[in-house]
């Protein structure tokens, strides 16, 4: 009986730091991913002095295409680039990350100018709240109501961040509102690709974002060479690409391959709600660099980034202890029964 007891207790210990080690690495990656992104919008400003958002996009995720192509053909073989029949969705989800998200989130920082830096960063860090939205739009499945005030708050923040705390000047001005519209169409566009990883259950992370990514990035470079044919954009020349070549690394590395596939591993192994904890390093990181890049933060900037953030970690741990709660009662029920 003590050697039985002896088996299962080292067993257990196995198991929690088995889990203790994916907990790290999940969070690890994760943080990585939500640093690359907050980075990723002041380092693409730099660029869009040189060349326009569009070309700057097609030329990172079609290098960040090439490189998920190679590696998911060396870990998964041929075989991992047959669709089973999910073609469609592929392109779908992928046009909605790499052509609507891409495309858009950049185009709406440029055309924003300085202010778009914090702007876009803003949009990003506000995906958990309105996939919530969304989920309660397309499913009908109100959130509790602490979720919802939580939204407000976050959405309220997004505003003072937008409109430098002035809504009038704001609604009155186009220039400022269809480009703050474009970045939200992107979020939304990512959101929507997030939610359709549910759809690929069996699929590696690899796998899914390698063949999403070549779907959309394929749609992006179609777009893009129509609005050049058509006059709208202009190739760049290769001086002003060869300038741009260290914020293309960054940007095809981190932002691109290690934030992508980290991501996705990272919320198979945390759970979603842990992982959306980690988008609040997304706007800090942008102000962060911001600041030392010498650009004007302001007071509404403060303190709408701190409403988001308070507004997401407060809705997590009010989501954790609903869990624990439905838990209890679920394990207590299970007694009742077996009595």
């Amino acid at each position: 009986m003590s050697k039985m007891f002896d088996y299962v207790y080292a067993a257990g210990r196995r198991r929690q730091r088995s889990l203790r080690n994916k907990v790290l690495l999940g969070a690890i990656l994760c943080f990585i991913a939500a640093v690359s992104w907050g980075a990723m919008f002041p380092v693409a400003h730099a660029a869009f002095r040189y060349i326009d958002p569009f070309y700057f996009t097609i030329i990172r995720y079609g290098s960040v295409t090439i490189i998920l192509v190679l590696i998911l053909l060396w870990k998964e073989g041929k075989k991992a680039f047959r669709f089973e029949g999910k073609g469609l969705h592929l392109w779908f989800f992928g046009t909605m990350a790499f052509t609507v998200y891409n495309l858009l989130i950049f185009w709406g920082e440029n055309l924003l100018g300085e202010s778009g830096v914090m702007e876009a960063s803003i949009m990003e860090s506000l995906m958990p709240m309105i996939s919530i939205v969304i989920v309660w739009m397309t499913y009908k499945n109100r959130p509790p109501i602490f979720t919802l005030i939580c939204v407000f708050v976050s959405f309220i923040g997004a505003v003072l961040v937008i409109t430098k705390g002035n809504i009038k000047a704001f609604l009155g001005a186009t220039d400022h509102f269809i480009p703050t519209l474009l970045l939200l169409i992107a979020v939304i566009g990512w959101v929507i690709y997030t939610m359709g990883g549910s759809k690929f259950a069996g699929w590696s992370a690899l796998r899914y974002s390698t063949l999403s990514c070549l779907f959309g990035t394929v749609t992006a470079i179609v777009v893009v060479a129509g609005a050049t044919l058509l006059g709208f954009i202009s190739v760049p020349s290769e001086k002003n690409i060869i300038v741009i070549i260290p914020h293309l690394l960054f940007m095809i590395i981190f932002p691109g391959v290690i934030a992508l596939l980290g991501w996705n591993i990272g919320v198979n192994l945390l759970s979603p709600l842990n992982a959306l904890l980690f988008i609040n390093f997304v706007p800090v990181t942008t102000l962060v660099i911001s600041t030392f890049q010498g650009g004007q933060v302001t007071t509404f900037d403060l303190v709408g980034t701190f409403f988001i953030i308070v507004s997401l970690l407060s809705n997590n741990i009010f989501l954790r202890m609903l869990q624990k709660r439905e838990s209890k009662n679920h394990v207590q029920e299970d007694l009742l029964e077996n009595i």
